[in-house]
């Protein structure tokens, strides 16, 4: 694929390119800064950033495979495996085996686990509003879109 000269001047080999003009570095001090405000509200209330992810993608999407969360969090089957275990042990999922499919392990919010969710969802809350100021629905819009597009682009094999 062939990038024009306009471009270039984002790629961090090109003699022109400037690190405040990187998308990826404004993607990785944002993500950076994001975690360390989420890590402390989470810590307050006695939870983490993993447990967080999965309450969310199953309040999102509801009963899911472990193979499905992992893929929605972005992190290593194996990974999400002992993370999903470990809050099975904690009381906040339930697993079990997919009727249709044996072999695959589904996941369910117990009530101690939508408990939490209110809980994260209050100690979080004033993150995600303060996160947003100064944005207009279409700027946020335009943001996922252009996010969306990068993460698709990166994903093609």
């Amino acid at each position: 694929m062939a990038i024009t000269k306009k471009l270039r001047r984002y790629i961090p080999s090109d003699p022109e390119f400037q690190v405040e003009e990187f998308p990826f570095y404004w993607l990785a001090r944002v993500q950076g800064i994001y975690t360390q405000k989420m890590e402390t509200a989470l810590k307050r209330i006695g939870t983490d950033i993993p447990t967080w992810r999965v309450l969310f993608i199953l309040k999102t999407h509801g009963t899911s495979s472990i193979s499905e969360i992992s893929t929605h969090a972005i992190v290593k089957l194996s990974t999400m495996t002992r993370i999903v275990y470990r809050m099975k042990a904690e009381g906040l999922v339930d697993t079990g085996t997919n009727a249709e499919d044996g072999r695959v392990t589904v996941v369910t919010m117990t009530p101690a686990g939508h408990a939490l969710v209110e809980r994260i969802q209050d100690a979080t809350g004033r993150l995600f509003a303060r996160s947003f100021e100064g944005l207009s629905e279409s700027q946020i819009a335009k943001l996922n879109a252009t996010l969306q597009q990068l993460y698709e682009n990166l994903a093609e094999d």
